[in-house]
C-alpha cells in the first residue's frame, strides 16, 4: 500500500516531440508554501490553543450550573474527543470539495457553537451547543490545515509541520489570559460570544489553503489559438456552387449577395436574446458539482472499503493501534497536573511558574527541533519518531516518583519536548500510506487519538477513585503506551525484513 511520492508537487510539460517531463511546480518548498504555514499555524493557535485553555471555562461551568466534576468535564472532553474522532468523515469533504472549503465551512462552525453556547441553560444543551458542533467545526479547520501542509512541502516537510504545529503551545499560552480576562471582565456567557467572533478567523485561514493547481504548459501557437473556420450560410453555398461555371461579373454579383446574407444572418443572431444561457449554466455547474461528489466520496470509500483500502496495509493498522493508546498519556499528565500538584502542597511555587506552563513552553521547542532534525538527510525520521516515543514513555514512568517542585519541573519538561513528535505524525503517516492517501489516513490516525483523549482522562479518574492515588493511572497509561510502541516496533521491523528480502531476491534475479 505504501505510495511513493518522489514525483508529489511536480506538474507535466510537454516538450516538443509531445513527451511528458516533469517540471518542478513553483510553490513546493517555497512561495505560497510558507502561507500555509502561516495559516495552519493560526489554526492551530484558534483551535488547539482554545481547547488547552478549557479549563477558564470548566470553572464557570461549575459555578453556574452546580454539576458534578465529571459531568461538567464532559463538555470540555466532547470538544476534544470530537475535533479528532470526525477525522474519517472530514476526509470525505476534503476529497469532495477541497481543503478550502472543508475549513471554512468549519470556521462557521466553530464559531456558531461558541455563540450558541452562550446562551446554554444546563449543562446538557453544552454538550450539544459546544461539545458537538463546535468540535465538529473545529475539525473540519483541523484536518484540512494539516494536510495542505504535507501537499506543498517535500524536503523540509517535517519542519514546516513542526512550525505549523507550535500554533498549539502560542494557543495555550495566548487563550488562557484571554478567556480568564473576559470572564472577569464580561462573563463566561460573553467571553464565549467574543470567543465565537474570534474564532471566524478560521474562515480567514481555510480561504489561505490555495489548492496547488497542474497545468499543462504548451509552447505551440497553433494549439493555443486554433484557427477559426468562417460559417457560410445554406445560400452561400448555392451561391459558391452556381458561380463555379459563371462568368466573372456573375461572380461578382454572386460574391456581393453571400456577404449580404451573412451580414444578415449576424444580426439576426446578435438580436435574438439568449434566455437558456443560464438555464444552460446551472445545468452544468449542477453535472460539475454531482460528479466531483460522486468521484470524492468514491476516492473516500475506496480508501476505507474498497480493494485499495488503507486497512490492508499491516504497517498502518499498527500505527491506529499505536496512535489508540499514546495521546491519552500526554492529555492525562496535562489534565491531572494541578491536581498533582494540590496533592503535594505544591500550589506556592506552582502559581508562580506552572508545570503546566513549562509543558507547553518546551512542547513549542520540541517540535521545531524534532523537525529539524527529522528533515537532515542522514537521519530516519522513524528512528526521531521511535526515540521521542520511548522517552516520553519513560517519562510518564517517572512522573509519579517526584514528588518537588524540582523533580516534577525536569519531568514535565522532558515530557513537553518529548511530545513534540506530534509534529512528525503527517510526515510518518504520509511515509506509510503517500501523498494521495493523506487526508484519509491521517484523519483515522486523529480519530483515534480522539478516542484516547475522551476516555484517558476518566480513565484516570476512575482508577483515582478506586485507589485514592494518580501513581496507578500514569503507571497503567504508561504501560498501555509501551504496548502501543513494541507493536508498532515489531511490525517496523517485519517491514524492513521483507524490503531487505525483496532486494536480495531482485539483485539474485539480475
Amino acid at each position: 500500500m505504501y505510495t511513493s511520492h518522489e514525483n508529489i508537487g511536480y506538474e507535466f510539460e510537454d516538450d516538443p516531440k509531445d513527451k511528458k517531463t516533469l517540471k518542478p511546480h513553483p510553490d513546493i518548498d517555497g512561495g505560497w508554501a510558507w502561507v500555509i504555514v502561516l495559516s495552519s499555524f493560526f489554526v492551530h493557535i484558534l483551535i488547539m490553543g482554545s481547547q488547552m485553555a478549557l479549563g477558564v471555562l470548566n470553572v464557570e461551568w461549575l459555578e453556574e450550573f452546580h454539576q458534578s466534576r465529571g459531568l461538567t468535564a464532559w463538555v470540555s472532553s466532547l470538544s476534544m474527543g470530537i475535533t479528532l474522532i470526525v477525522g474519517p468523515f472530514i476526509g470525505l469533504f476534503i476529497n469532495t470539495c477541497g481543503c478550502r472549503w472543508t475549513a471554512f465551512v468549519g470556521g462557521v462552525i466553530n464559531a456558531l457553537g461558541w455563540v450558541l453556547s452562550a446562551y446554554a441553560a444546563s449543562v446538557h444543551c453544552l454538550f450539544i451547543t459546544f461539545g458537538v458542533a463546535a468540535g465538529f467545526g473545529s475539525g473540519m479547520a483541523y484536518l484540512p490545515a494539516v494536510v495542505m501542509v504535507g501537499r506543498y512541502f517535500q524536503k523540509r516537510r517535517a519542519l514546516a509541520q513542526g512550525l505549523s504545529t507550535t500554533g498549539t503551545g502560542f494557543g495555550a499560552f495566548l487563550m488562557t489570559p484571554l478567556l480568564k480576562y473576559l470572564c472577569a471582565e464580561y462573563g463566561w456567557r460573553n467571553a464565549m460570544f467574543i470567543q465565537g467572533a474570534v474564532s471566524l478567523n478560521l474562515c480567514v485561514c481555510g480561504a489561505l489553503l490555495r489548492p496547488l493547481t497542474f497545468r499543462k504548459d504548451r509552447t505551440d501557437p497553433a494549439e493555443k489559438c486554433p484557427p477559426v473556420v468562417p460559417a457560410c450560410s445554406t445560400e452561400s453555398v448555392k451561391s459558391n456552387g452556381h458561380m463555379g461555371g459563371a462568368e466573372e461579373k456573375d461572380g461578382a454579383s454572386a460574391n456581393e449577395e453571400t456577404l449580404c446574407d451573412l451580414h444578415a444572418q449576424e444580426c439576426k443572431d446578435q438580436a435574438q436574446p439568449r434566455k437558456n444561457t443560464c438555464a444552460l449554466r446551472a445545468l452544468e455547474t449542477l453535472s460539475q458539482l454531482s460528479r466531483r461528489v460522486k468521484k470524492g466520496f468514491r476516492d473516500w470509500y475506496s480508501g476505507y472499503f474498497g480493494t485499495a483500502s488503507l486497512f490492508t496495509n499491516r504497517m498502518f493498522v499498527a500505527f491506529i493501534f499505536w496512535a489508540l493508546l499514546a495521546y491519552s498519556s500526554f492529555v492525562i499528565a496535562f489534565i491531572h497536573l494541578p491536581e498533582i500538584v494540590n496533592l503535594y502542597n505544591l500550589s506556592e511555587q506552582n502559581d508562580i511558574f506552572p508545570l503546566t506552563s513549562i509543558i507547553a513552553i518546551v512542547h513549542i521547542f520540541g517540535k521545531v527541533v524534532l523537525g529539524v532534525v527529522a528533515d537532515l538527510p542522514c537521519v530516519s525520521v522513524w528512528n526521531v519518531f521511535l526515540m521521542a516515543n520511548f522517552a516520553l514513555v519513560i517519562s510518564i514512568f517517572i512522573l509519579p516518583l517526584m514528588h518537588t517542585y524540582a523533580g516534577l519541573a525536569v519531568v514535565c519538561a522532558l515530557i513537553g519536548f518529548s511530545s513534540g513528535y506530534f509534529s512528525l505524525m503527517p510526515v510518518v503517516t504520509e511515509d506509510l500510506v503517500g501523498i494521495k492517501h493523506l487526508a484519509n489516513a491521517y484523519g483515522i490516525i486523529i480519530c483515534a487519538n480522539g478516542i484516547s483523549a475522551l476516555l484517558g482522562p476518566p480513565f484516570a479518574g476512575w482508577i483515582y477513585d478506586i485507589t485514592q492515588k494518580y501513581d496507578f493511572s500514569f503507571y497503567m497509561c504508561g504501560l498501555l503506551y509501551m504496548v502501543g510502541i513494541v507493536f508498532l516496533l515489531i511490525q517496523l521491523c517485519i517491514r524492513i525484513i521483507a524490503q531487505s528480502r525483496k532486494k536480495y531476491v531482485d539483485g539474485t534475479r539480475v
